[in-house]
C-alpha cells in the first residue's frame, strides 16, 4: 500500500547560473534513497514510486540541470558534471549512507555520483541502465557519430527510436506515445548536449574506479548475453519483468521492492558487518 508522504521542495545552487530542484521527504533519520531520472525525463517521474517505499526511508528525487524545475546556463553536459549536480544536493543534506538510484542516463550520473562521493554513497542502484552496450559501452568515433548524426538531423525521430528500442513486443502503443512526447520536449540545447555527454562517457573507466556495488535491474527481453557477460564481476544484473524501459513509471510499487530489497539487504549486511557484494 502507497504511504502518504510529505514531501518539501528545496534548491542547491551552483555555478554558471546552475539551480538544482529536488523533492525531500520522509525522517532525517533512516535509510536514504537519492533518485536520478534518465534522459528527456524529470524527478515527478519517482512520485508514485516513492509512495510505496518503507515510511522510515529518506527519500530525495532530484532534477538534473535544465531538467524538469532545474535551469543552468552552463556549458559543460558531461556526466560527470550532471554527477556535480547531484553531489551538491546531498552535500547540501549532509547525506550519508545513500543508495542512489538512476534511471537510464541517471544510471551512469549514479556512477559518477558514486565516484565522486564514495564516502556519502555506499550502493548504486541503475535501472535499466548500463547494459545498453550500443550507448553505455566505449566506441569509436565513427560509431559515436552513427548515434550523433541522427541527433542533429533528426531529433524526433532519434527520440521515437530510443522509445521503440527500450520496449518489449506487446508494449502499448499509448505508452510508448506518451514516453516519446515527454522526451522529445526536453529544454534545448541541453538534451541535445546531454545525450552527446552520455555518447563519450567511459562506462569502463568509471566501473573500473568505483567502489560501491552496483546492482542493475534491466528488462528481461532487452539484455543481452553480452551485456551479462560483459558486466559480470563488477555488476550484479538482475532481469525484472515490470514493462519497458521505463518501468519505474508504469510498474511504481513492483519497482519500490526492489529498491527496498536491496536497501533492507545492505543495512543487514552492515549491522553483521559483512561487506556487500558486488
Amino acid at each position: 500500500m502507497a504511504t502518504n508522504r510529505v514531501t518539501d521542495s528545496r534548491v542547491v545552487h551552483r555555478p554558471d547560473e546552475t539551480s538544482i530542484r529536488y523533492s525531500i521527504s520522509g525522517p532525517d533519520e533512516g535509510p536514504t534513497v537519492v533518485f536520478v531520472h534518465g534522459w528527456a525525463c524529470n524527478r515527478t517521474d519517482f512520485d508514485a514510486l516513492t509512495g510505496f517505499l518503507p515510511d522510515e526511508y529518506r527519500v530525495l528525487a532530484v532534477d538534473l540541470a535544465e531538467h524538469g524545475e532545474s535551469r543552468s546556463a552552463r556549458e559543460t553536459w558531461t556526466i560527470e558534471e550532471f554527477a556535480r549536480d547531484v553531489a551538491a544536493v546531498l552535500d547540501a543534506e549532509e547525506v550519508t549512507g545513500c543508495a542512489v538510484v538512476g534511471h537510464s542516463l541517471g544510471g551512469a550520473v549514479a556512477v559518477e555520483t558514486g565516484r565522486l562521493r564514495p564516502e556519502r554513497v555506499r550502493h548504486i542502484i541503475a535501472l535499466d541502465a548500463l547494459h545498453y552496450l550500443f550507448l553505455f559501452g566505449a566506441m569509436d568515433e565513427e560509431e559515436a557519430q552513427g548515434l550523433l548524426r541522427p541527433l542533429r538531423d533528426d531529433f524526433a525521430g532519434l527520440v521515437r527510436t530510443m522509445v521503440e528500442a527500450g520496449s518489449p513486443p506487446g508494449t502499448d502503443p499509448v505508452l510508448k506515445d506518451a514516453h516519446f512526447a515527454k522526451m522529445a520536449a526536453v529544454r534545448q540545447p541541453a538534451g541535445t548536449r546531454a545525450f552527446e555527454g552520455l555518447v563519450a562517457w567511459d562506462m569502463d573507466e568509471a566501473l573500473a574506479d568505483v567502489q560501491q556495488p552496483i546492482t542493475v535491474f534491466g528488462v528481461r527481453e532487452l539484455v543481452t548475453q553480452e551485456a551479462i557477460d560483459r558486466l559480470t564481476g563488477r555488476v550484479e544484473v538482475v532481469l525484472v519483468d515490470l514493462g519497458s524501459h521505463h518501468f519505474p513509471v508504469e510498474s511504481p510499487e513492483g519497482t519500490a521492492n526492489l529498491i527496498a530489497g536491496v536497501v533492507s539487504a545492505r543495512d543487514a549486511r552492515a549491522v553483521t558487518g559483512t561487506r556487500a557484494g558486488g
